[in-house]
């Protein structure tokens, strides 16, 4: 029996530093019939070369020259994909071997979960696990808070490709348009998390910059909708963004980047820093054996 075709959609805007690790991450999979999408998102460094280099018949590269922003990307490679499932996956980031195939199976088995995502490690350039973040598993927990967002890792992301056309991203959201996309259809759609890690993300240190644009656009998104589903309640999360951007801005410019870090992650277990590691292995092993 022919497996199920699951569509990859990665944009890549200057990532020839960990692209192709990345890519060896995917073609580990034991789930073997996926094609990638490689949205080139405008580079300036050797990252579309090295895309075009890559000798797998599974990856299609797509380069207009134009930095568009990661949610345009998203939605050209949604309108491109071929596949009943659809999956995120970000450059720099790892995928554990089995990370298709569980993700896959789940959604066969499951026809009301419309998005399903998975556990994360979260690990640093050079491999070092920094930790992992909450955890919730059913709709139930991951809509509880909404003003507060969403803990829904969107690089781990899989639905059926028709939902995502169904629900595009909103091309206006440069930041947190994960956050907005869950916000926009939460009270309709059904998500669900994997209590496996199926992702490394790779995370070395916080952005001012990147954390205040976050909170920015995620308070676009609760104003908007407050407007729109006249839910006022709504507006109590912009408050609540200021006041945590206030106080992520006094941290990072007194140095203490790395702590906050630190502290939005809670520690792994022995037996899956062990599992990791494997993974690590494996992607570095066989790149350089393809640099030798």
């Amino acid at each position: 029996m022919q497996q199920s075709l699951v569509s990859i959609g990665m944009s890549v805007h200057n990532g020839e530093k960990a692209l192709l690790s990345t890519i060896r991450s995917l073609q580990n999979q034991t789930h073997e019939h996926w094609e990638l999408i490689l949205m080139d998102d405008g580079s300036t460094d050797n990252t579309l070369g090295l895309a075009r280099n890559i000798d797998d018949s599974r990856i299609r590269v797509y380069s207009d020259g134009r930095n568009r922003k990661l949610p345009t990307r998203l939605n050209q490679c949604v309108s491109l994909s071929r596949g009943k499932y659809f999956a995120r996956m970000d450059s720099g980031d790892l995928a554990y071997p089995e990370r298709l195939e569980c993700q896959m199976a789940y959604l066969e088995s499951h026809r009301k979960i419309d998005l399903l995502a998975s556990r994360i490690i979260i690990f640093a350039e050079d491999g070092r696990v920094i930790g992992t973040y909450t955890f919730n598993q059913t709709h139930k927990e991951i809509c509880n808070r909404p003003i507060s967002g969403f803990y829904f890792p969107h690089p781990t992301w899989m639905g059926r490709t028709k939902w995502f056309r169904n629900h595009p991203y909103r091309v206006d959201m440069h930041k947190s348009q994960d956050q907005e996309l869950l916000l926009r259809t939460y009270k309709t759609c059904y998500f669900a998390c994997l209590p496996n890690i199926l992702l490394g993300y790779q995370k070395n240190s916080l952005s001012l910059e990147n954390i205040l644009k976050s909170r920015y656009y995620f308070s676009k998104a609760l104003l908007i909708r407050s407007v729109l589903d006249n839910n006022y309640f709504l507006i109590a999360g912009v408050l609540k963004n200021i006041i945590k951007a206030l106080i992520e801005a006094f941290a990072i410019t007194t140095g203490l980047n790395y702590r906050i870090l630190r502290h939005r992650s809670i520690p792994v277990a022995p037996q899956e820093i062990h599992q990791w590691q494997r993974v690590w292995n494996s992607c570095q092993e066989n790149l350089n054996a393809n640099e030798d």
